[in-house]
């Protein structure tokens, strides 16, 4: 069956990135605080793990509130296994496992999981809205200019929101963004041979 345990794929080296939701910023708090207290089953490296367990996905689903249904349990499996996701991999994913599953239906679980806290969406500049579970961290990206690869890093300063701006305009600042750009280690390699011929 889907939940069965297997190997993680390659994409599963990478990581999820983390932002407050505007809309319930008390949501990515209460998760972390699952997690901390040990209640809710989730560990930062969940992706480069071999094995998912079906029922501490489950717990996962419940500990926000959501009730478990087959697309939630295989939307939040897959993006255990493949971070960075966008609906339409996450849609091509879970349709795999369950042919009956709709676009439409992709889109609430992923949004019904963002406004839980369980998941984070991250909107790249030029890319489609990707999604994580890791979520309740305070991480960042750095983004390679050339191939696209998307790598975690882990916080700059420290709590949310990490960077205070200058002038917050009269806003309640809950989180910053960041995503640092450049050329990953197999970009550089080209570039170099490139240079030398």
């Amino acid at each position: 069956m889907p939940f069965a345990d297997e190997p993680i794929g390659p994409d599963a080296a990478r990581a999820l990135f983390t932002t407050v939701r505007r809309d319930a910023p008390g949501a990515a708090t209460a998760v972390v605080n699952l997690i901390k207290s040990k209640q809710l089953p989730y560990s930062r490296r969940m992706t480069s793990s071999p094995l998912v367990d079906r029922e501490a996905l489950a717990e996962r689903i419940r500990a926000v509130g959501l009730k478990v249904t087959a697309p939630r349990l295989a939307v939040l499996k897959m993006l255990d296994q493949a971070a960075h996701s966008s609906a339409d991999q996450v849609f091509g994913a879970v349709r795999e496992e369950l042919p009956g599953t709709s676009t439409q239906a992709i889109y609430g679980v992923l949004s019904a999981f963002a406004a839980a806290g369980l998941v984070r969406r991250f909107d790249p500049a030029g890319s489609p809205a990707l999604y994580e579970s890791r979520a309740g961290d305070n991480h960042h990206h750095v983004v390679c200019v050339r191939c696209g690869d998307l790598r975690d890093v882990d916080c700059v300063i420290g709590e949310a929101p990490c960077l205070t701006p200058s002038d917050t305009s009269g806003f309640s600042v809950f989180a910053a963004e960041v995503t640092f750009t450049g050329l990953c280690a197999d970009c550089q390699k080209v570039n170099a041979e490139l240079e030398a011929s």
